[in-house]
């Protein structure tokens, strides 16, 4: 053969083959699987519980006195257990609320301290006191800004699926900080009239009744018989009672508790998200009460609840178990 054709049939055979091989490989290839990110997400991990969520309070000091600590604590514990939601039981920004949505409290106490990805879930806050000492509202309309900061009104409500059979868990959170206010007494009229028809329009599948409010109905803290406490208890323990509501969830004291005085509801205090403050031991009515920095996690079936309270340092202090 004339070198001429060696060179010009052997190109052509190259050719030919490189041609010829992508679309044997393209034949031969597998079906190509398409997974979204949350198929790879921790948020998958699943125990006996339907729903589970984080609560803090009394947290928002532009990451200082321990806060970050917490922060970082929270977004490592909702990254390795499962969580839905969080819920903040008030004093959001200290030291008197913010102005307007627009704020930079809002990122220098929320969306830069709370930047886990475990943690760009729902939050679902109430107000403290100490948010009333600006704008109240302004937390309400950031709702408008924030996809996580989810509070429609300075009081309203929640159901939650209790797995597959229609049963539920309804939540109340509600503004208590207008109780303490003579000024306020029309106001509290329509909240107290709104919690009452809430509870006893509840479905026979509502198996859990919490309501979330920022001032404890007791507490084993330094405001064991101040006006707050006092008031709250007035106004709200012959609601928790009439409606056997199963637990009341609040901050205001510094600190991590759990509360059963006489009757039905159960109080939790989870309000050591920055600032401590001093707690006394010996009171008949606690079961467990803690000055350390901190959060709590809930897990809830239709059966019962799981608590358990957890410090900066990732130690769970304290577990319970309510049953039905």
């Amino acid at each position: 053969m004339k070198r001429r054709n060696f060179i010009k049939n052997t190109a052509l055979t190259t050719l030919g083959a490189s041609l010829i091989s992508p679309m044997v490989t393209l034949a031969a290839a597998p079906i190509v699987t398409h997974l979204e990110s949350d198929d790879l997400s921790k948020s998958v991990l699943k125990d006996e519980f339907d729903v589970h969520f984080i609560a803090i309070g009394d947290w928002g000091r532009n990451g200082e006195y321990d806060q970050l600590e917490v922060a970082k604590q929270m977004g490592t514990w909702a990254a390795n257990n499962p969580n839905n939601f969080v819920i903040s039981v008030g004093d959001n920004f200290y030291p008197r609320g913010v102005v307007s949505e627009m704020d930079p409290l809002w990122h220098y106490s929320f969306e830069n301290i709370y930047t886990a990805h475990s943690l760009q879930c729902d939050w679902y806050p109430v107000l403290g006191n100490h948010d009333y000492g600006s704008e109240p509202e302004a937390q309400v309309r950031y709702s408008k800004v924030s996809r996580r900061w989810n509070m429609p009104a300075l009081y309203y409500s929640k159901e939650f699926a209790l797995g597959k059979a229609g049963d539920k868990v309804l939540m109340l959170m509600i503004d208590t900080d207008p109780m303490l206010h003579e000024n306020r007494k029309e106001q509290v009229a329509e909240q107290m009239k709104w919690i009452n028809q809430t509870l006893e329009s509840a479905s026979a599948d509502v198996k859990w009744k919490i309501i979330v409010g920022h001032h404890p109905y007791y507490t084993v803290g330094p405001r064991i018989k101040n006006y707050d406490t006092l008031t709250v208890r007035e106004k709200l323990a012959p609601v928790f009672e009439a409606h056997k509501v199963d637990v009341y969830l609040s901050g205001h004291d510094h600190s991590l508790q759990h509360l059963k005085p006489e009757g039905f509801t159960h109080q939790f205090i989870s309000g050591a998200g920055s600032e401590l403050t001093d707690v006394s031991t010996g009171i008949s009515y606690s079961r467990f009460q803690a000055s350390d920095h901190g959060f709590m996690s809930f897990a809830l079936n239709n059966k019962k609840i799981m608590v358990k309270a957890i410090n900066a340092a990732g130690k769970v202090l304290y577990q319970t178990e309510l049953n039905k």
